[in-house]
């Protein structure tokens, strides 16, 4: 006997040893793409890579406010002039021409490729004339200087055509030379991170160095002093998220363990059978942390959270041995005579996390596969690590007040059953009329960013003119070229869309395909034809013909000019525009168009469709989310039915008794429609997570109703049955009640539901089952 109890308490401790290790060396993450389905449609994996690994998921919006505006612009050029430096950001601009060389002097030297207005009538007599005459409108504006230095090489116009087209689009109001928000109060920046947006360390590396440039450029003016930064964007939610649900775990674990300790030591009076008792809490949670590691690469921070439910579920098993050792009996007799329902209630609760194992969303695989884990390593401890360790003689002397009122209410309870089916019965049919409104399967129902945090993104992106998200024109080709030239195709259809209202601007490739660079070189005039075109054109205006001397070797070069390719713009903020619009997919190339101020959807796809034969796909990231939601939930629905399924032909195979069968069920059922219709009177529109968490209640409840059922061998062994199932619903409603507190929806959403269908259960248990011994 000594050598088992030695076997046992020895393998434990190697089992606990390796989890430790295995943890050790895991990866924590807390990218929200984890949520999002491991086998998504063509068009869910656009929306996907776009959450995960766009350039636009590396965008981060800055303001600074708080001091005067001329103090605010002159901190946001100091924090400029830093970060431009910084190894962690790719490209930071405020709007300032300084900085900006790299990109004017692109634009400059490569403008008979890049404008899209270069075509033989450009340089015809009549358009040069309408070209010279812009200049002189422009002399009298603030872009004169400019005007007066490209006039000699560029009478075109071509590079004044592209600022006027890069000025068409969104940007902020510009004052005291750098962006400014629509009112005045904010200067407003723009940093592209080095690191991918699902690199949260990245992220937060590059959030720190905003944070240091603005403190030190805040330093160097003392009227700064009150000056406020403030920043935007996926990678800073994604940052915000993982501190939150870091924060929780910790919070909420280390909670919920100084809440059951006190229960423990309230009920057992002894340290040593306390600290007993939190074995099998923690061998759990370091299985299923481990489990989840080797499983899938990395942890969730949310499967972290998660974890404070076994505090109060994984305590359960040891409450069984401990409250129902009899005062002349030992740990192994206890355990011989429940260990058959405990058995199956730990296969009841397996077959329930099973839904969430097989689910299609990775973050809520990782759930299932840590509950599992968890769960088996909790009870392993009970049964055979415990009984070896608890003191000689151990037992519990329950209250005898307290065992008389329990007794007392068991006993009454079934009085309520006529009462009870009928209430589930107006319950369903409650239900049932409210079935269209039930379900919320936007994005935002797992979003665990902040109100607050959600509002002032909105803010900034109004102040920065950031596009519209939402609706994106996805065109696929075999290859870069291609896919550029489908693009071109569409700009002059989107153009006449944007004249006819149907939505405010587009946005396309910076790069023109070669076929259109080489139509442009080919469309530049010979020698001869320009000077007699340039010089009509000069006819009656205040211009001397010298001055543009220079304009006819300009466009002999550009007619010889390598042509342009991605290579090229490597390195300016067109560079990045590229990179976000053109993007290696499955062995080809996407293009990916940004629609503005969208108003009709259906009639821009139709308006494509009527004029070109371009294959494309309107992508509305908020439709494809909601309906990437709502295929999982049925997806869900169709595991969780399986699921129960599962538990009833368990039961069946139990108990072999449709009595008993039927018994043991209708409680769980009740239970899960009373919850339903709780969270539906009380405002809450239900997500899949509330669906996992019904089926909880169920794997959860299933062990109070076996211990109903469970035929007792005297009162006195009724009496601590009882006892241990109230006190094990209290640790387990401890546990996810603390995570109804939970800033992750996600986590908040199982929390609530599960603490609530745990107290149901245990009552309706009482009420609607007979008890064989009685």
């Amino acid at each position: 006997m000594n050598q088992r109890r030695y076997l046992a308490v020895i393998v434990w401790l190697v089992f606990v040893a390796a989890s430790v290790l295995v943890i050790s060396r895991s990866q924590f993450t807390a990218d929200m793409s984890a949520f999002m389905p491991r086998d998504p449609t063509p068009t869910q994996k656009i929306m996907v890579e776009q959450l995960r690994d766009s350039v636009v998921s590396r965008l981060i919006l800055i303001g600074v406010e708080g001091a005067p505006a001329p103090v605010l612009a002159q901190v946001s050029k100091n924090m400029t002039a830093k970060l431009r430096t910084a190894p962690e950001l790719a490209a930071v601009n405020n709007g300032e021409q300084a900085g900006m060389e790299k990109d004017f002097d692109l634009l400059w030297r490569n403008r008979y490729l890049l404008s899209d207005a270069v075509t033989p009538q450009r340089f015809s007599a009549a358009e040069l004339r309408d070209s010279l005459n812009n200049y002189l409108d422009l002399l009298s504006t603030p872009m004169s200087g400019m005007a007066q230095r490209v006039l000699p090489t560029d009478p075109s116009g071509e590079l004044i055509h592209m600022l006027d087209q890069l000025q068409g689009q969104a940007h902020p109001r510009v004052q005291d030379d750098v962006w400014f928000s629509g009112d005045g109060s904010r200067a407003m920046l723009l940093a592209h991170t080095k690191g991918s947006g699902n690199d949260i360390d990245a992220q937060e590396r590059a959030m720190l160095a905003i944070r240091g440039a603005f403190d030190d450029a805040r330093k160097q003016i003392p009227e700064a002093s009150s000056a406020q930064v403030r920043m935007t964007g996926p990678g800073v939610f994604s940052v915000q998220s993982r501190a939150s649900i870091r924060d929780d775990a910790w919070k909420l674990s280390l909670i919920a363990t100084l809440l059951v300790a006190s229960m423990l030591m309230m009920l057992y009076r002894s340290p040593r059978v306390l600290a007993l008792g939190l074995f099998p809490v923690a061998t759990g949670a370091l299985a299923g942390i481990a489990a989840v590691s080797v499983g899938f690469g990395s942890v969730h921070g949310i499967t972290l959270g998660f974890g404070v439910t076994l505090i109060g579920e994984g305590v359960d098993y040891a409450i069984y041995l401990f409250t129902q050792i009899e005062q002349n009996g030992t740990p192994q007799s206890t355990l011989k005579r429940i260990w058959p329902t405990l058995r199956l209630g730990v296969l009841l609760s397996i077959c329930g996390f099973s839904a969430m194992l097989f689910s299609g969303f990775t973050g809520l695989a990782q759930l299932g596969l840590f509950s599992i884990a968890g769960l088996i390593g909790a009870v392993s401890t009970t049964r055979w690590v415990l009984p070896h360790l608890l003191p000689q003689g151990f037992s519990v002397h329950a209250s005898t007040r307290l065992s008389s009122a329990l007794m007392a209410l068991v006993r009454r309870a079934p009085r309520a059953r006529n009462v009870l089916l009928a209430a589930a019965a107006v319950a369903v049919v409650f239900i049932a009329l409210k079935r269209d409104s039930l379900w919320n399967d936007s994005l935002s129902s797992m979003s665990p960013i902040a109100k607050e945090s959600l509002a002032l993104d909105e803010q900034l992106r109004r102040d920065m003119g950031a596009p519209d998200v939402r609706y994106m024109l996805v065109l696929n080709a075999g290859d870069g070229e291609s896919a550029l030239q489908q693009s071109e195709e569409l700009v002059p259809v989107m153009r006449d869309l944007v004249a006819r209202g149907m939505l405010e601007g587009f946005d396309a490739p910076p790069l023109p395909s070669r076929k259109a660079q080489l139509a442009r070189q080919a469309a530049l005039p010979g020698e001869v034809e320009l000077r007699r075109n340039m010089s009509e054109a000069l006819r009656g205006m205040p211009f001397r013909s010298a001055t543009f001397a220079p304009f006819a070797n300009e466009i002999a070069t550009a007619k010889q000019q390598t042509l342009l390719d991605r290579a090229a713009l490597q390195g300016t903020a067109l560079g990045l525009k590229l990179d976000s619009f053109l993007v290696p997919r499955d062995g080809g190339w996407t293009v990916m168009m940004p629609l503005r101020g969208v108003k009709d959807a259906q009639g821009i796809a139709q308006g494509i469709r009527h004029v070109s034969e371009t294959s494309f796909v309107l992508l509305d990231m908020k439709r494809e989310s909601e309906q990437m939601f709502r295929d999982y939930r049925h997806e869900a629905s169709k595991n969780a039915l399986l699921g129960a399924l599962a538990i009833v032909a368990l039961l069946f195979i139990s108990l072999r008794s449709v009595r008993r069968v039927l018994e043991v069920s209708l409680p769980l059922a009740a239970a899960v429609v009373a919850v339903t219709a709780w969270l539906v009177i009380s405002g809450h529109t239900l997500s899949i997570f509330h669906l996992i968490g019904l089926l909880l209640v169920v794997a959860v409840g299933s062990n109070y109703a076996l211990f109903f059922d469970h035929r007792c061998t005297s009162a006195q062994d009724r009496e601590r049955t009882v006892a241990s199932l109230l006190f094990a619903n209290a640790s387990t409603v401890l546990g996810f009640g603390l995570l109804s507190f939970s800033q992750s929806p996600v986590l908040s959403a199982i929390g609530s539901t599960v603490a609530v269908g745990a107290v149901l259960s245990l009552i309706f248990s009482a009420i609607l089952i007979v008890r064989n011994d009685e």
